[in-house]
């Protein structure tokens, strides 16, 4: 699985990490910031461990472990646990929901920017930019390690509207994600100027307009642009 990009420690009481930290390949999880060091157990095993409880998960809450996954808020780990004291113990719930959260379905809610959800099933939060990135990373090498086909290009998109809705400037993004493997560092380097490119000529033609004095309509005839262009480009 991916290679660690970063120290990714979450928060007393948060969920148990959305997206892999350091994953053996045969799906090992060596740690879980909740309670400490986890011994390794096997995927194949560690699913058939927990699959009453992600049973469990699908009956009380479809909403959020149904057919559709929906990212977690941070902290139902200790929310399901205090509802809910006599269904789960928190060894099995933390390994259930570690399962969960690094399955494919999952990561692809967090890789495509759903917000978090509470036990309600309504959105609460942002998921952050940083496990947005990881997501879609990890994502990309399992798929990668199946095809023959080349899924750069499609990385190159994802990663370009990731960073794009977060908003960040480049020297904030880097720091959020920390330093990936060089493959995907050349694609990155590739993506964040090209967003910075859009957002000067975006900046640029919005002050060229505000110092026109000029309808939209007439703003964008004039440079012989298209007015939906024009007005997408001044929001």
């Amino acid at each position: 699985m991916t290679e660690t990009l970063q120290e990714q420690t979450d928060l007393p009481h948060q969920l148990p990490e959305d997206v892999p930290e350091s994953v053996a390949p045969e799906g090992i999880s060596e740690t879980s910031a909740a309670d400490g060091p986890v011994k390794p157990v096997k995927a194949k095993n560690r699913f058939a461990s927990v699959q009453p409880v992600l049973e469990k998960l699908f009956e009380l809450y479809p909403q959020l472990f149904g057919e559709r996954f929906l990212p977690l808020k941070l902290g139902i780990f200790q929310e399901l646990l205090a509802a809910h004291p006599e269904e789960f113990k928190r060894e099995s719930l933390k390994a259930a929901l570690g399962v969960h959260t690094r399955s494919t379905r999952y990561l692809q809610s967090v890789a495509a920017g759903q917000k978090r959800h509470d036990l309600q099933g309504k959105p609460v939060e942002d998921v952050a930019p940083e496990h947005v990135f990881l997501s879609i990373v990890e994502l990309f090498q399992r798929r990668q390690a199946r095809s023959s086909e080349d899924l750069r290009p499609k990385l190159r998109k994802q990663l370009l509207a990731a960073f794009e809705k977060s908003g960040l400037t480049r020297q904030d993004y880097l720091a959020r994600i920390g330093t990936p493997a060089e493959p995907i560092q050349v694609l990155l380097d590739e993506v964040l100027s090209e967003v910075e490119q859009q957002r000067a000529r975006r900046a640029a033609l919005k002050k060229a307009f505000e110092a026109s004095g000029q309808t939209v309509e007439a703003f964008a005839d004039a440079l012989g642009m298209g007015v939906g262009e024009v007005q997408a480009a001044l929001k």
